[in-house]
């Protein structure tokens, strides 16, 4: 199958271009055959090649050259792609749930005039993050890099009427550029020294010509870690997530499943060499992910809008994979990262049902009693929320469990760690079922159209069972990364990290759905409102970001419009105005006037000619 391999993401490009070459023109059945078809096609030849792959006796990495793309004196790029378990993992999770997305999109997108626009639009995402985890090299995944960043613009403002969510698809774009910027100086410093980009390559020298904690590759990894944070929304570049559920609801589902924030986590981890000689880079992957989840679960409980407090439980959980990576747990952060692209999508697909039967209603607070009416939705939720929250038995406590049990007695942060997992767990678990409390149990505020049609239905039912089966499919990483360190399973800590998510239930369940808990004493004191607007505002990070970035940035540019070199060609700008507003002045509009002016030119002409007033 590995003469097939580069068909993997040129099936969606193929997609891409015919819908755009035919954009209007087909009709929208087989505009959305086109569109899911083609990410099938990718997703069957994904499960060939794995499987090929995984028959082998000892499975090992190999590479498929399909063309050189640029061969410079002492420089040669290839676009050459890289099969091995970690990227035939994350191509698996990409075409799977991307190709469900698809099928759901063909119903929730039906009445869209710009049918035929969103899927060529989703299907050169895909196409692009298919790239990107295909590479073997940082300047080929760099393009599909680049390339999600563009889609995620195109999409998160593909209804860019109005003016908000033209506005979020520009702060998605500028605010991800930023760690772009980062991840690329970080690409250059690795070239000087090393010689190459292809990713294998440099993992080999580095090895041999650095020691662990070098100054370089300590300095080349914070700036990849710069680029991972932008993409998959982790602090402090984690603001434009929420506002990006200004796109479709498939938009987000692809984007927090499947996509583009899961880039970051697949950076780290395939670049875990590098990483290796770092570690003060990843002893500060594993600080960003513990405060991020920290402050994201906090966030998502003082939110009001269905899709936000997905989006935050989004980098919440994306927090959970960098603490992961940070410890050195890369098959449980990719473990995870599988996990939560099944109940992720499957949330936002749930979501997105909810809101299409409620004349799109995004307010919880306006929902209520759908339990029985949008049954389909309900169980969605259900399994979604618990695999959120980590229950046992749900994929996510499996993936969960180990990355809390990693941190347990690493030095010399370990506990601060453990604490920061076992209290976002905790948290997450609240917010989750104060979810499902609020919008599916209780008085009924709005009442729905009927529920969602099969098409919709469907791809709930797969991935309902993908949450909860999840956790038993072994993510073939094992000869990717080094063996790891196994986790202490006896003793009471691993009782204690199931615990602490059945406990969230209870709490959830006591205070929103059986108020015996009275929150509202926090809720309506000065303190707590206080607290709660803070929390909501998602800790004041865009106010921070504007006082300390935004507006320091525009008074620099201010200072530099006015410079010399301004000055000089203001000047001959100033100059031909006042020129121009003397030569204006014998433009009186009076024919007459005109007249004399030509008569007395024409005998001052003819007085030169004769030489009367020249000798």
């Amino acid at each position: 199958m590995a003469e097939f391999v580069s068909l993997i993401p040129l099936m969606p490009l193929i997609g891409f271009l015919v819908l755009v070459c035919t954009l209007g023109k087909l009709p929208r059945l087989w505009v959305g055959l086109v569109g899911a078809g083609s990410i099938a096609i990718a997703f069957i030849l994904v499960v060939l090649t794995g499987l090929e792959y995984l028959s082998q006796p000892e499975p090992l990495p190999y590479t498929v050259n399909v063309y050189t793309w640029m061969q410079l004196e002492g420089f040669t790029t290839n676009i050459s792609f890289l099969i091995d378990g970690l990227s035939l993992t994350m191509l698996s999770v990409i075409t799977g749930v991307g190709f469900l997305i698809h099928v759901y999109s063909a119903l929730f997108m039906w009445e869209d005039k710009d049918y035929s626009r969103f899927f060529s639009y989703m299907n050169l995402f895909v196409a692009a993050m298919l790239l990107l985890v295909l590479a073997d090299n940082l300047l080929v995944l760099f393009v599909g890099w680049e390339g999600v960043g563009l889609c995620s613009y195109l999409l998160v403002g593909f209804w860019h009427e109005e003016r908000a969510n033209g506005a979020a698809a520009r702060k998605a774009f500028v605010v991800t550029r930023i760690g772009d910027t980062a991840m690329a100086l970080g690409m250059f410093l690795l070239f000087i020294h090393l010689g190459t980009l292809d990713m294998q390559a440099m993992a080999r020298q580095a090895t041999e010509i650095w020691l662990p904690g070098d100054m370089v590759v300590t300095i080349a990894c914070l700036l990849l870690v710069g680029g991972a944070v932008g993409k998959s929304a982790q602090l402090p570049l984690q603001t434009w997530l929420p506002d990006a559920m200004a796109g479709p609801t498939p938009v987000s589902a692809l984007i927090h499943a499947a996509t583009m924030v899961t880039a970051g986590v697949y950076l780290i981890a395939r670049n875990h060499e590098l990483f290796l000689l770092a570690p003060t880079a990843l002893l500060t992957v594993a600080v960003i992910g513990a405060v991020t989840l920290l402050m994201a679960a906090f966030a998502a409980m003082t939110q009001t809008d269905i899709k936000r407090i997905l989006a935050y439980s989004t980098i919440s959980q994306i927090g959970y994979m960098f603490l992961a990576l940070g410890v050195g747990a890369w098959s449980a952060a990719i473990f995870h990262l599988m996990t939560h692209a099944f109940f992720k999508a499957l949330l936002f697909l749930g979501a997105g049902a909810v809101i299409y039967s409620l004349h799109h209603e995004h307010n919880i607070f306006r929902m209520g009693g759908l339990r029985s009416k949008l049954p389909v939705a309900f169980w969605s939720f259900m399994i979604g929320s618990a695999a959120l929250a980590a229950l046992p038995l749900t994929s996510g406590f499996y993936s969960k469990d180990l990355i809390l049990l990693a941190t347990y007695d690493q030095a010399p942060f370990g506990g601060w760690l453990l604490a920061a997992g076992m209290l976002g767990a905790l948290l997450t678990a609240i917010y989750s079922f104060r979810l499902v409390f609020i919008v599916f149990f209780g008085e009924t505020k709005t009442e729905p159209e009927a529920p969602a049609g099969r098409l919709m239905a469907l791809p709930l039912i797969i991935l309902s069972i993908l949450a909860l089966v999840g956790g038993t499919i072994a993510v073939p990483v094992e000869a990717v990364f080094p063996a790891a360190v196994e986790a202490d399973h006896s003793g009471w800590m691993p009782i204690i990290i199931a615990g602490v998510p059945i406990l969230g239930v209870l709490l959830a369940y006591f205070m929103y759905l059986k108020p015996v808990i009275p929150i509202s004493l926090f809720t309506e004191s000065a303190l707590g409102k206080q607290l709660i607007a803070f929390w909501y505002s998602h800790w004041a990070m865009d106010w921070i970001f504007d006082q300390l970035v935004v507006k320091p940035y525009c008074a620099i540019a201010d200072l530099n419009q006015k410079d010399i070199i301004d000055w000089f060609y203001n000047g001959i700008a100033s100059v031909l105005r006042q020129a121009h507003q003397v030569s204006i002045i014998s433009q009186s509009g009076q024919l007459r006037t005109y007249v004399a002016v030509v008569a007395a030119g024409l005998v001052l002409t003819i007085a030169v000619f004769l030489g009367i007033l020249i000798p």
